[in-house]
């Protein structure tokens, strides 16, 4: 059975191994790459884990068996601090032996409801084009495509979808 763990200092370790896996699994699925966050310093993954379970952030292990195979967070907007409605979906990823088992509904249910405590009524995300797998999943789910588009950080051949839910 499938469980979440939130993200803290105790599994920061489990934390950095799960990163770093999706980071190697999906390249393109993330603004960041395995290189750079497997040079991070264990100070600074312990400063992650602090941000994604602190007042702003929330982020999610899922973990069988004491494995995990999947990973989420999410983030209040502090761009406009006045806009304190809307939250980001972000580091969303599920273990390739686990896709389409109920892992990520969970994942991001666990993220809404974290929200939703918060008074967020918008979740937004950012997925790259070419993941037609993540954008079917998350119309699913109930996303919605706004509009907003922007070059991938990675690749700026690619583009990223916004998508938005109502909570």
């Amino acid at each position: 059975m499938v469980t979440l763990e939130p993200v803290r200092a105790e599994n920061v370790q489990l934390f950095k191994a799960v990163r770093l896996r999706a980071l190697q699994d999906s390249p393109s699925a993330f603004g960041s790459t395995y290189a750079r966050e497997a040079q991070f310093s264990d100070e600074e993954w312990r400063a992650r884990a602090e941000r994604w379970n602190g007042e702003h952030g929330i982020g999610y292990l899922a973990v069988e068996d004491g494995v995990p195979c999947g990973i989420a967070g999410g983030l209040l907007d502090t761009v406009d601090p006045t806009d304190a409605v809307r939250a980001h979906l972000v580091s969303m990823w599920t273990a390739s032996t686990h896709r389409q088992r109920g892992v990520g509904r969970l994942l991001v249910d666990a993220v809404a409801a974290w929200a939703r405590l918060r008074g967020v009524n918008t979740l937004l995300l950012s997925v790259v084009s070419t993941n037609e797998a993540a954008i079917s999943f998350y119309l699913r789910l109930g996303f919605t495509m706004t509009g907003k588009t922007e070059p991938y950080p990675n690749d700026p051949a690619l583009i990223e979808y916004e998508m938005a839910l109502s909570i």
